[in-house]
């Protein structure tokens, strides 16, 4: 017997077609790294419930960093002249009179949405009205569960009555520690209390009827789902039971990480985000056909660069009485 490959052609690899063509010995081997590996998941859940608990030692320290930064933002703490200086830079002194009447930073928390091209495709026109009003955003970790929570702050506004909006994400034990404590449970948002005909979600379109038997006209106006940043508050639910929903299964994948990328990213590092700064350290985000965030643009210097090697290329190879490769075949 051929001992050397598992038979596949049943369908997808499982553990007894991937185990069965082994003999004994080799099986009550693989027993024993088995058991090894359960000694190393009981290690890395430890490892990662000490993580998380640093975590949330560490989120309250940054609560004071980010309590200045809000007042900063929302205009109601100017910083001293030594705070505005930034290591070398320094921020040049226009000719112009100044605008008395800019308070704070005016669109932050837009900006350092629309800058992450993920997010950015969620927010419409007539959404950024509304998020012009977002003053902060927060997270906490949740006291019973190792899911968080996120806050958006409102100041008042023409949309909505809410003055916060959050969406909570709660993960639940997984059912192999071998990959990971915790599995994605359910996601819970604030109802949105939207102002009489300021309804985002919403498009409401018009229709006029007339009555066959009496002639008479009646207005029909009938409710549109519209896609806005805002049904981020209305998260999918996840299928019951073992009813498996592919679709369904990506929207709930995809909410999670945009969740995941405001507490882990947006929120900690919001003022790279504001500058363009974050967008240095993340790969892949923007191909050059992309439009870019307002006033960012692609570092053309590497191509520059390799525009000189070319150069030098095709110099060295006339030199050597050789001609330069041509690379518009």
């Amino acid at each position: 017997m051929d001992f050397s490959t598992a038979d596949f052609s049943a369908g997808f690899p499982t553990y007894e077609t991937l185990v069965a063509h082994h003999p004994v010995a080799v099986k009550k081997r693989l027993n024993a790294l088995r058991n090894l590996q359960d000694e190393h998941s009981a290690l890395e859940s430890k490892f990662r419930n000490e993580v998380l608990e640093l975590e949330k030692k560490y989120a309250k320290l940054y609560e004071p960093i980010y309590e200045k930064r809000s007042g900063i933002v929302a205009g109601n703490v100017e910083p001293t002249a030594e705070q505005t200086k930034y290591k070398d830079e320094t921020v040049e002194e226009s000719s112009e009179a100044p605008k008395d009447d800019v308070k704070g930073i005016p669109r932050f928390w837009l900006q350092v949405l629309k800058t992450h091209p993920a997010i950015s495709e969620l927010i419409t026109t007539k959404d950024e009205e509304a998020l012009e009003h977002l003053t902060n955003i927060k997270y906490e970790f949740l006291p019973n569960n190792p899911g968080f929570k996120l806050e958006f702050y409102f100041s008042p506004n023409k949309f909505f009555t809410n003055s916060v909006l959050t969406k909570t994400y709660y993960l639940g034990p997984s059912p192999d520690l071998a990959y990971g404590d915790v599995i994605y449970d359910k996601a819970e948002g604030t109802k949105i209390e939207w102002k009489e005909t300021m309804d985002l979600s919403v498009t409401v379109e018009v229709k006029k009827q007339r009555h066959k038997a009496t002639n008479k006209v009646r207005t029909i106006k009938k409710e549109i789902p519209t896609p806005t940043f805002f049904n981020f508050f209305s998260p999918p639910k996840a299928p019951e039971g073992d009813n498996d929903d592919h679709d369904v299964d990506e929207m709930l994948e995809s909410d999670y990480e945009i969740g995941e990328l405001i507490k882990e990213k947006m929120i900690p590092r919001a003022v790279d985000w504001f500058t363009g700064k974050a967008l240095e350290y993340e790969d892949g985000l923007f191909d050059e056909d992309d439009e870019l965030p307002e006033g960012l643009e692609f570092d053309d210097d590497d191509d520059d660069d390799n525009d000189d090697d070319d150069d030098d290329d095709d110099a060295d190879a006339g030199a050597a009485g050789e001609k330069p490769e041509c690379k518009n075949q």
